[in-house]
């Protein structure tokens, strides 16, 4: 498994699309947290977006992932980037490799 950090951007114009989808994101990411696909999430003190932490064989299943979650589905999301990452040290370096 490798580990991808995943950014959402907020466009102003989607405020509405994230109020209503919130609720159901938010029980979306828990249950992934539970399994130990989503190692972190939350979003940017600034409210434009949020970076989501996720544990997955490979971009495309990251990618694939995420297109389920119900912001990206509700029109919440304006845009998003997937980037492979190592975490070499801190908590989260555990899940390398």
């Amino acid at each position: 498994m490798s580990i991808f950090a995943v950014e959402y951007v907020y466009g102003p114009e989607a405020e509405a699309a994230r109020n209503e989808h919130r609720p159901k994101h938010r029980e979306w990411l828990a249950a992934l947290a539970e399994s130990e696909t989503l190692l972190a999430s939350g979003p940017y003190a600034d409210g434009a977006g949020a970076l989501l932490i996720f544990r997955g064989a490979d971009e495309a299943a990251i990618a694939e992932l995420v297109a389920q979650d119900p912001m990206t589905i509700g029109g919440g999301v304006t845009g998003l980037k997937i980037s492979g990452w190592n975490p070499l040290i801190g908590q989260l370096s555990k899940y390398v490799g």
